[in-house]
């Protein structure tokens, strides 16, 4: 026994995959890419106030935080390696370093990850 196929609506068609990560990732909504996708640092607003597409079943949940964790550490470990082969700093050096340099990357990273996961989540329609 088969699932029938959901035709998606005509706001998705008109959305690609792509277009829907990059509307994402500048923080828009994934539909119109003109309305605000946060009411604050990570908090998604309810509906978009552009084309009042409901973004309430797009929950990203622990998702961006996995992506961003990936992405920063392969952006932090080769540094940690290159300046250790380099300079052999002591580790108090590499931690004065390190951890403000890997907290500031999260941070800064996690919400345009988040925007673009959600961009997936709603063009993909889970």
């Amino acid at each position: 026994m088969s699932v029938p196929a959901v035709e998606p609506g005509p706001e998705r068609r008109a959305v690609g995959v792509l277009d829907a990560l990059k509307r994402g990732l500048r923080r828009r909504c994934p539909c119109c890419g003109e309305g605000r996708l946060f009411a604050g640092y990570l908090a998604m607003r309810e509906r978009c106030g552009t084309c009042d597409l409901d973004l309430e079943p797009c929950r990203a949940d622990d998702a961006p935080a996995y992506f961003t964790i990936f992405l920063v550490g392969h952006l932090v470990v080769p540094g940690i390696l290159l300046l250790e082969q380099w300079a052999a700093p002591e580790t108090w050096v590499q931690l004065a370093i390190w951890l403000p340099v890997t907290l500031v990357a999260t941070l800064a990273i996690l919400p345009f990850v988040k925007g673009a996961t959600i961009g997936a989540i709603w063009r993909s329609r889970l």
